[in-house]
């Protein structure tokens, strides 16, 4: 509500009229065929997001849209040049980050909504906000904390435009 509110984008009229920037939920069984497809189980925090909402339009025009669960693959296959950009031109570590990274939000955006999964560095999942302006990677501490952000983000634009 309060993006819609704030008028930053402009939203489709479905998400007006409903007053709801999500989708209908997904099903189970989606989800279980994506992470057949990426040989991996998703965050359970993803997962639960998911079935309330498969994916989520952009609350403003700095935050990216979530994908549909359909739509989410590794970053390798949607843009490997960007992991070979950091890889070759950028910090080495990041672009090995990069190349294990999921895509689940940003595409063709100014910015990507990356998870990556856990291995013998990191044993948890981590949330990535990606894009050349941050410059790299804003960390989160689970999905929840980046919408909390999110949030405090819009809340603070309205309170500037009283």
């Amino acid at each position: 509500m309060i993006a819609l509110k704030l008028g930053d984008i402009e939203f489709s009229k479905s998400h007006r009229d409903n007053q709801w920037l999500g989708n209908e939920p997904v099903e189970e069984s989606k989800i279980l065929e994506v992470e057949s497809k990426l040989n991996v189980q998703l965050p359970n925090d993803y997962k639960e997001f998911l079935l309330i909402s498969n994916g989520f339009a952009a609350t403003n025009d700095i935050e990216p849209a979530f994908l549909p669960i359909e739509e989410v693959d590794y970053l390798k296959k949607l843009d490997n040049e960007l992991i070979e950009i950091w890889t070759r031109d950028g910090i080495p570590e990041i672009g090995e980050q990069l190349s294990k990274s999921i895509v689940v939000g940003g595409v063709m955006e100014e910015q990507y909504f990356l998870i990556l999964p856990p291995d013998s560095k990191n044993p948890k999942w981590r949330y990535w906000k990606f894009a050349s302006w941050i410059p790299g990677e804003e960390e989160y501490t689970s999905l929840n904390n980046y919408f909390e952000s999110v949030l405090d983000f819009l809340n603070q634009l309205i309170a500037s435009h009283k």
